[in-house]
């Protein structure tokens, strides 16, 4: 029986305003990722973040729900929850419902009177680190569920997971899947509310996620400083020398890696796929913030695309080894310590690209410096299977109802180490990768915000997919 539209939307927008205090307090906590608090059990604000969650869950009225908060050892929390079939939904079946609640760090830029442990509501916008990248998933996971009981509707088995070190590439995450594998079973149907939309006007299915490599490039010359009026020309900088082995991986001039490891062939259908996405909504890189003048690397609306999901890049995104500008006298300084962030296509392998990485930038160093590419870390990206007839029915049908127009498919330039090893564990399930990142929220940087809205809407679209599930 299909769902009662007014039924489910009415829900999930009473259920949103309840929702909202909630993701107030959320924001508030700093529980940063692991790899940027490493004393993260002693500050306690993991903890706290997850018993807020979980004592929201756990007063969910759904029958037979169960919250447990898991911990492995020397692992993060893990909360899952398991909610039986309903109505005429198999219970032998099941949908794997994931989201994460760990945040990126505070990063500067935010604006006068935001911040990123300050939730504020503004209008649409509720701004503040983590709402949207990723603490509303568990919200809306539950409520997407009571939707569809409210309705009278019919759901499979659930399994909800909600995990705490995924902005640090989710390194526990197999240890807990591994872990509770008998419990989660096969799923059919795997959600993830952790992804981005190009727009608020539908419901966005990402097919695509990059993978990354990350590590610290570290060049020593000498023991200790020296003045730069008597030592250079003598002593080389060490920052030369790493913009040096940088050029070793990365056309300066164009951006593109030079590493055959990092590159792949692009699939025909993920190149039609950008094509058909850029002639509807055209150049997605205009939205970007730049400063008067800059523009884009290309101004083809499917180039942008491509760019963005399928191509290897390199960023550099942190530093040490330099005083602040303020403070920098005139030494040739000792060290360079540069952090490389590798975003890697879909189908690349992440440990053959972190291999390579590490050999090029360590063989035969300038000047014989020590050279180092350490501390480094992976995950795989991932490519969507062939969606189902009646997933695409019920993504178009859900997106229709609740946003007013079918859905659209796109390759997000994200990295989601979870989804690669599940399509690997599951290689029959079908996929639903969508989330409410939209233009400009801002994901990890300054002024990141949740547009509401879109959180409801999306919550009302998940609800039609469990049912078409249910009944497919």
């Amino acid at each position: 029986m299909p769902l009662d539209e007014s039924t489910v939307a009415n829900y999930c927008n009473e259920a949103w305003e309840g929702i909202v205090p909630i993701l107030h307090e959320y924001i508030a906590i700093p529980n940063v990722s692991p790899d940027f608090d490493p004393r993260w059990r002693e500050n306690g604000h993991m903890a706290k973040a997850v018993d807020l969650i979980s004592g929201w869950c756990r007063d969910r009225p759904i029958p037979g729900l169960t919250v447990e908060v898991l911990e492995l050892d020397g692992c993060t929390p893990m909360i899952m929850m398991e909610i039986p079939a309903a109505g005429d939904g198999s219970a032998d079946d099941t949908v794997l419902l994931y989201g994460h609640l760990d945040k990126q760090p505070e990063m500067e830029g935010w604006r006068d009177g935001l911040g990123p442990w300050t939730p504020v509501l503004d209008g649409d916008r509720l701004y503040g680190r983590g709402g949207a990248d990723d603490g509303y998933a568990a919200f809306a996971s539950l409520t997407a569920i009571e939707a569809v009981h409210a309705a009278g509707g019919s759901h499979t088995r659930c399994v909800v997971l909600i995990e705490a070190s995924e902005e640090s590439g989710s390194p526990d995450l197999p240890a807990y899947v591994e872990a509770l594998a008998d419990r989660i079973g096969t799923p059919s149907l795997v959600v993830c509310l952790d992804s981005g939309c190009i727009d608020y006007n539908r419901m966005w299915v990402t097919t695509s996620l990059r993978g990354m490599v990350s590590g610290t490039l570290e060049v020593d010359i000498v023991t200790e400083g020296l003045h730069s009026g008597d030592a250079s020309g003598m002593v080389p900088s060490t920052f030369r020398i790493a913009r040096s082995l940088l050029d070793r991986v990365e056309n300066a001039q164009t951006g593109e890696i030079l590493l055959p490891e990092l590159n792949v062939m692009i699939p025909p259908d993920r190149i039609a796929e950008a094509s058909g996405t850029a002639a509807e909504i055209g150049r997605i890189g205009d939205h970007y913030p730049f400063v008067d003048g800059a523009r884009p690397t290309t101004a083809d609306p499917a180039e942008q695309l491509l760019a963005r999901t399928w191509h290897a890049t390199l960023s550099v995104i942190g530093a040490d080894g330099f005083p602040p500008t303020e403070r920098a006298g005139n030494v040739l300084r000792p060290s360079t310590a540069l952090k490389l962030s590798f975003r890697l296509p879909p189908t690349c392998d992440p440990l053959v690209a972190t291999e390579a990485i590490k050999r090029v930038l360590e063989a035969d160093p300038p000047y014989g410096a020590r050279v180092q590419f350490a501390d480094g870390e992976s995950g795989p990206g991932w490519n969507a299977p062939a969606t189902a007839p009646w997933l695409v029915a019920a993504l178009d049908d859900g997106s229709t109802v609740a946003f007013g127009q079918p859905a659209r498919t796109f390759g997000d330039g994200g990295s989601i180490p979870f989804m690669g090893m599940l399509g690997e564990r599951f290689p029959e399930a079908q996929f639903v990768i969508t989330g409410v990142l939209g233009p400009d929220a801002n994901a990890h940087g300054p002024n990141e915000y949740l547009h509401l809205p879109t959180a409801r809407r999306l919550t009302v679209a998940v609800a039609y997919i469990l049912a078409a599930h249910a009944a497919r």
